[in-house]
């Protein structure tokens, strides 16, 4: 399984209206690709129409790693702000960053529990065990999933988000030397995007 999160940082809506620009070019370039995907979470702007970040999930495939690695990275988008028109800024900052998850391996450290799902969805919703709790055994991390019908399917789900939330939770309990080393990384991206997008169209410059 690969994982592709877009984020915007702690940029400000400008960049959350990037991070949604950019979700759609991916969807756009994978169903060119007839590659298949499926969009795990998006976290929601104060704005319509923006997201804070959104994560991807891809079957390993060398297309799918072709794809996601033109998306790992900073990356640049040129244009006015459509928020604040007479602001002096155009350069709005998001980044890209790809996990490779070997479910099997992951999933010995995970303890899975059945549950009733919640919430509107009809009669099958409601009458089935297809909701999944999945909880890190070490970190003592879980996720809750009942997005889809199958336990299969919100299973698979599930690993995707915890692996998402552990890994944010190593970044956020790493040591001030770590943290320093990283922001120093990040900066430096800053400086040297990956690739560049330019105005409303979201146009890729390289």
């Amino acid at each position: 399984m690969i994982l592709l999160q877009i984020s915007a940082g702690q940029g400000p809506l400008e960049c959350c209206r990037a991070v949604a620009l950019a979700l759609k070019a991916i969807e756009k370039q994978c169903k060119n690709s007839k590659l298949d995907y499926q969009i795990i979470e998006v976290v929601n702007a104060e704005r319509k129409g923006c997201f804070k970040s959104a994560l991807i999930r891809f079957d390993d495939s060398e297309i799918a790693k072709q794809v996601v690695s033109q998306w790992q990275g900073a990356m640049l988008w040129i244009c006015q702000s459509t928020f604040r028109p007479k602001h002096k800024r155009k350069n709005w900052y998001f980044s890209g960053c790809v996990y490779e998850v070997e479910e099997r391996e992951f999933d010995k450290h995970i303890v899975f529990q059945s549950c009733r799902a919640s919430g509107a969805g009809g009669q099958h919703v409601n009458t089935t065990d297809s909701a999944i709790r999945a909880t890190h055994v070490a970190s003592g991390l879980s996720v809750r999933v009942e997005q889809e019908r199958s336990q299969h399917a919100n299973k698979r789900l599930a690993i995707a988000l915890l692996y998402q939330k552990l890994t944010q939770h190593q970044q956020q309990t790493a040591s001030a030397q770590d943290k320093a080393r990283w922001q120093q990384h990040w900066e430096v991206q800053r400086g040297n995007p990956v690739r560049t997008f330019v105005g409303d169209k979201f146009t890729c410059k390289k």
